[in-house]
């Protein structure tokens, strides 16, 4: 098969669709990769790298995205329009439900679209979106803990505190992946840490990750409204699976924060769950709304791409795999790829998407 990997080109996003060693891996199946010129620099990977695995180095956007299959990190933006062709496999995160536009091009385009987001195990784990979820999780301390700063617009408190100041307060909601992780490195700063969760058996599997380091609460509006307004860091780390997130911190209650308080709302790329939030970008990550600053970037593992990159793609190779060795017929040979699935057909196939866009599925 011929797979594509056009440069990824939303804002500052340097990730890459395949490595140069995923694309070793699919020459010697007998597949032949088209790579974008450059599309590797910003992870670190150059032409030369793509190169010696046996890519062939194409100059434009346009010879990345003629081909059978394209591996991307992130989704279509209205400028890539144009290139998706019918019968095409698209491999990379959509995330859907909070972008109609692509949607509907998604769907008059007649590609396949499989996303990252969706390829679920039978157990109802999610594993391509996990590497990245991890990343997040991490990266939403580490930001917060920055825009904290007073010169960056924050309160001016240093989430560890020190000997006869009292830490930070980092308020997560969501105890899954990303907000597993965002604790993980809250505690490792010496925050003091609240998650929130509306499942008892997850909360109950957080006691043992974290013991009494962390305050472990369930997930209901009187609870979060008493809690947010002392919170020095709020964490959105919400997800259901293909839905838009549920705003759980409306307007009245982020004007109930304290001046300098930091929003970074991982859950941005759903629709996000603080009603005052939208999207931002790595060029300008944050803005003040009712003095509280927000960070609402949605391809936040772009910062970081060279780890990002490799760790996607550790996860998204055997896929790749599979869907280049079978094509569309994967689909039916592994029903965890056919969960995926997004659109296809020019028509919306998964069940949570079809929930948002009733009058697109009909």
């Amino acid at each position: 098969m011929e797979i594509g990997v056009p440069k990824e080109i939303k804002d500052q996003e340097f990730r890459v669709g395949l490595s140069p060693s995923s694309v070793r891996v699919l020459q010697e199946r007998g597949h032949q990769v088209f790579v974008e010129t450059t599309a590797g620099d910003g992870a670190g990977f150059a032409d030369g790298d793509y190169a010696h695995a046996g890519a062939k180095i194409v100059s434009s956007a346009q010879e990345a995205w003629n081909c059978e299959m394209v591996v991307k990190v992130k989704e279509p933006l209205p400028s890539e329009y144009d290139f998706l062709q019918k019968g095409q496999l698209l491999f990379t995160y959509l995330h859907l439900a909070a972008d109609r536009q692509l949607t509907e091009a998604l769907m008059e385009s007649g590609v396949t679209a499989i996303a990252y987001e969706t390829v679920e195990l039978p157990d109802g784990k999610l594993p391509l979106l996990t590497p990245m979820s991890i990343i997040a999780g991490r990266l939403a301390v580490q930001f917060g803990a920055r825009f904290l700063e007073r010169q960056q617009g924050g309160r001016g408190v240093l989430l560890g505190g020190v000997p006869g100041v009292r830490p930070g307060r980092v308020v997560i909601l969501g105890g899954g992946m990303v907000g597993t992780e965002a604790a993980r490195m809250a505690i490792g700063m010496g925050a003091r840490v609240q998650i929130f969760d509306i499942n008892i058996e997850r909360l109950a599997y957080l006691e043992t990750l974290f013991g009494s380091r962390v305050e472990l609460l369930y997930s209901e509006p009187l609870q979060i409204e008493q809690v947010v307004p002392e919170a020095d860091l709020l964490i959105g780390a919400v997800l259901v699976l293909g839905r838009r997130a549920p705003t759980l911190v409306p307007r009245s209650m982020v004007e109930s924060m304290q001046e300098g308080a930091v929003i970074v709302d991982v859950a941005v790329d759903q629709g996000g769950c603080v009603e005052t939030l939208h999207p931002t970008s790595h060029t300008q990550p944050t803005y003040v709304d009712a003095g509280v600053v927000h960070y609402g970037v949605p391809n936040m593992p772009g910062a970081v791409p060279w780890t990002a990159t490799q760790a996607l793609n550790n996860s998204t190779l055997s896929y790749v795999l599979k869907l280049a060795n079978y094509g569309l017929e994967g689909l039916e040979k592994f029903p965890i790829l056919a969960k995926g699935v997004n659109v296809r057909d020019r028509r919306l196939v998964h069940p949570a998407v079809k929930e948002v866009f009733p009058d697109l599925a009909s």
